[in-house]
């Protein structure tokens, strides 16, 4: 592809991404993300196949820069493994707290999503959520957290709720809150004892 070519399907993917978080999927067109990123339908089209090959486009786009921001906010915390959890919650507090923050783009893709299984945005979804757990575990096992990979799924699990529930009231208290319960995971003397049941939780039907 060229550069010429390249930067057009930048500049589509960025625009389709401002409009499906800010308006949400089913309600951006394609003519209003070709007007934005200021190219025809055609071009378009000739980028994509169709919307929802764009749709897990502006998904996979975000996978990265997503993971980056969580692990420099991880890695910028000074002190525990417990210390730099409660600093992760804590940072995606501040950054939600805003009228700009409309929710977890992945989750709310998914939930629009809900009823079409299989398609190519839910897979994009599901594969952020596998990586950013894959990086959490190992990050939580070099910091010599053990039993990580059970610790780091428990951990996902809290902030991806309190992102729903940060979408309903507004509140970072509740992101917080999640926080203290996910560093008591990898407190030293919590560690060992919360682990089993979450192993034990992953092995339930």
């Amino acid at each position: 592809m060229s550069t010429d070519a390249e930067q057009t399907r930048e500049r589509i993917i960025a625009a389709a991404a401002r409009l499906f978080y800010n308006e949400g999927i089913r309600a951006a067109s394609v003519d209003a993300i070709a007007e934005k990123a200021g190219v025809t339908k055609k071009t378009l089209y000739y980028h994509f196949r169709s919307k929802d090959d764009l749709i897990a486009a502006y998904l996979a786009s975000r996978d990265q820069p997503t993971l980056d921001l969580y692990a420099r906010w991880f890695n910028e915390t000074p002190g525990s493994a417990a210390d730099k959890i409660r600093g992760l919650f804590n940072e995606f507090a501040r950054s939600a707290d805003t009228a700009r923050w409309k929710g977890c783009g992945f989750q709310r893709t998914a939930a629009e999503l809900a009823g079409t299984p299989g398609h190519p945005a839910l897979k994009a979804g599901a594969s952020h959520k596998k990586r950013f757990e894959a990086w959490l575990a190992d990050a939580l096992g070099r910091d010599g957290i053990d039993n990580a990979p059970a610790v780091a799924r428990g951990i996902v699990v809290l902030l991806d709720g309190a992102a729903a529930v940060m979408l309903v009231h507004r509140d970072p208290a509740y992101v917080m809150a999640a926080g203290t319960v996910a560093a008591s995971l990898v407190e030293p003397s919590d560690a060992t004892a919360h682990a089993p049941r979450l192993q034990a939780a992953q092995r339930r039907p």
